[in-house]
């Protein structure tokens, strides 16, 4: 389930990070103003902006309640200990096994002296 919400949770980032590119700032209106060319879309002056805003903002608020799904998800898994714990604490040397540790053969061991 995680897993799914997960993969969710990058289409959904992807998404807004799209359309979130494809909106004109507000600087471009003075330029469409002036002739700028691109005023007249298959959307309207404004009906493209209207889209755009109102599809990020869908997504935005689907975003967020993955975010949360993801969250809860997370806090009622059993913690098993901390990454600290598991990552670079080193066994004690007691604690290994000694048919583990391989013995090193005669010949590469150096002559005493």
């Amino acid at each position: 389930m995680s897993t799914i919400l997960l993969v969710v949770h990058v289409l959904l980032s992807l998404g807004i990070i799209g359309l979130v590119l494809l909106q004109r700032g507000k600087g471009a209106d003075a330029g469409a103003a002036l002739g700028g060319g691109a005023s007249a879309t298959m959307f309207g002056a404004r009906g493209a902006a209207n889209f755009l805003s109102r599809s990020t903002a869908i997504l935005a608020a689907l975003f967020i309640v993955n975010s949360l799904a993801l969250a809860y998800l997370a806090s009622s898994q059993e913690v098993k200990g901390s990454i600290t714990e598991t990552l670079l604490v080193q066994p004690a040397v007691s604690d290994v096994p000694e048919a583990s540790v391989p013995a090193a053969p005669a010949s590469d061991v150096p002559p005493a002296q």
